[in-house]
């Protein structure tokens, strides 16, 4: 009988079933749902619009599609309780700084913004604030996973915070406005969930009110001194939008109507009047506002099934941080789940109002390479926190 059974589970099929038993499918399922999602609007408002360029962007974004799936499978097949990867933190982090130091010299200047670095040969432009965004997360969830490291302790705190300032100005001097913002929640969730004291919670809670009226009053009265125009009117036209119709508040202004339009069902993928009649500008239908030409043309059905998709792939992120006792995995979930609820909230309240046009795209379903090769890389850490979730058991 102990033969047969040896013999039953050496066997390959046994074997692979019990190696894909260890995934989380929670996660493949969420994930499979909302890159479809996307392939299939953006082909839509490609076609729709019809230039060369939208109808590339299909082509191009199967081929990210495609690159990232292969580092999820590296990122998920890797034991993040190995102590090296600690280090590759820091590695990987200072290398992110090196290339957002190089971007005012050799980067690439789309839309008033230096943020994209040319890789020659292969017709990619890189966008380092994105992957600075997991730099960032996988050396604070090094740092606080440290035993010596105590975020109730003023030096290390003051240290954590001087790492997320650096990327925070290199990126804010681009100017990428919006990829500098979602730094801040990634530092917050992870000290909170770190045991922040709530003496600490409430004083640097109190201060980043008043920091935020404070920048808020300059500029309502057009004197702050850090932003640009553009992003200037952006604010303002979020603040007073009737004011703004013709020029800064016109793209959310339609996205408003995009997303009101669509009623119950949808007008049906590709029949949205707001993307082929050129309402929404060619240029931002496939990124900023997809979320709006899917609302048109699905509905609030469509939109449901999106948020539902977005709820399964956070439930299982912060459900990996709970079953995991790997400080460090734990702390990278945090961080990870924080980017995609950040720039859902952020790029979701853009199309109906909420939230001023920042440029942050809708996670896995808009147009753009380094974005989703970042999140596709992060996902397949968490993928990895989950596989090796027991082995410090005993």
């Amino acid at each position: 009988m102990r033969k047969a059974k040896k013999k039953s589970e050496s066997w390959w099929p046994v074997r692979l079933l019990r190696y894909l038993g260890g995934y989380d499918f929670i996660q493949i399922t969420a994930l499979l749902f909302l890159i479809c999602t996307g392939l299939v609007f953006i082909y839509s408002t490609g076609v729709q619009i019809g230039t060369a360029l939208s109808l590339q962007a299909f082509d191009r974004q199967l081929l990210w599609a495609g690159g990232g799936f292969v580092l999820w499978i590296a990122a998920s097949s890797i034991n993040l309780r190995r102590t090296e990867y600690k280090v590759f933190s820091l590695i990987f982090y200072l290398a992110t700084l090196v290339l957002l130091l190089l971007l005012p010299f050799v980067g690439q200047k789309v839309n008033g913004a230096v943020s994209w670095l040319n890789i020659p040969g292969v017709g990619f432009r890189l966008q380092p604030s994105e992957f600075a965004k997991l730099a960032l997360i996988m050396l604070l969830a090094a740092m606080f996973s440290t035993a010596m490291f105590s975020v109730n302790k003023f030096f290390c705190l003051l240290l954590s915070g001087v790492t997320v300032a650096i990327p925070l100005v290199l990126i804010l001097k681009e100017p990428d406005f919006g990829s500098a913002l979602i730094l801040i929640p990634i530092y917050l969730a992870i000290v909170f969930c770190a045991g922040l004291k709530w003496r600490f919670i409430i004083t640097v809670s109190i201060t980043s009110i008043c920091a935020l009226a404070l920048v808020v009053a300059n500029e309502v009265l057009r004197i702050h001194p850090f932003l640009k125009g553009y992003q200037l009117n952006r604010i303002l036209a979020f603040l007073h939008p009737e004011d703004f119709l013709a020029s800064a508040g016109y793209q959310p202004y339609q996205a408003g109507l995009a997303v009101a339009s669509g009623g119950l069902f949808g007008k049906g993928i590709g029949a949205g009047t707001q993307n082929s009649l050129g309402f929404l500008p060619q240029m931002a239908a496939n990124n900023d506002f997809i979320f709006a030409i899917i609302a048109e043309e699905t509905g609030f059905i469509g939109c449901l099934l999106i948020f539902l998709a977005y709820l399964l792939l956070l439930y299982s992120i912060l459900r990996t941080a709970f079953l995991t006792d790997d400080p460090f995995g734990r702390y990278l979930c945090i961080g990870v789940g924080s980017i995609i609820f950040a720039h859902c909230f952020i790029n979701i309240g853009m199309s109906i109002g909420i939230t001023p046009v920042t440029g942050l795209s809708l996670p896995f379903i808009s147009y753009g390479g380094s974005f989703f090769l970042m999140l596709m890389t992060a996902c397949g850490l968490m993928q990895s926190v989950y596989r090796h979730r027991d082995d410090g058991k005993v």
